[in-house]
């Protein structure tokens, strides 16, 4: 199974996994699948980081470094058609990081990984 993490899920695996639910760490730990993180979630802490709104064990660089080499962790891109999928999606949920991790995983047939009750709402399946 492909899994998308999403921002909250991605922190919490990296540093207090029980703050996960019991299916979403049963989830991450199986070799069965594969975890990604999205550049707009990448993006979004970076700039929590900057604005003092996000403290991290290590720097972010050296915690996507770590988690690419010890849990494989992918980078998933942004693309064109992630963004202009935008447009489908109806208005549950305002956070434009949230409705772009919402358009990835519709195209990129991933379970998103998240404890946001308004992700349910919309056509992806969600994991919590």
């Amino acid at each position: 199974m492909k899994l998308l993490l999403d921002t909250h899920a991605f922190i919490w695996w990296d540093g207090d996994q029980s703050k996960l639910s019991p299916a979403a760490r049963a989830a991450c730990e199986s070799s069965a699948n594969s975890l990604f993180l999205s550049l707009a979630s990448v993006w979004e802490m970076q700039i929590k980081v900057q604005l003092g709104k996000l403290n991290l064990r290590l720097p972010l660089e050296k915690i996507l470094r770590d988690q690419q080499e010890h849990n494989g962790l992918i980078l998933e891109p942004v693309t064109l058609d992630d963004i202009l999928g935008l447009e489908q999606l109806p208005p549950h949920h305002r956070d434009p990081f949230d409705r772009l991790l919402i358009a990835q995983a519709g195209r990129g047939g991933f379970q998103l990984v998240s404890q946001d009750p308004e992700i349910a709402r919309y056509f992806v399946p969600v994991l919590w």
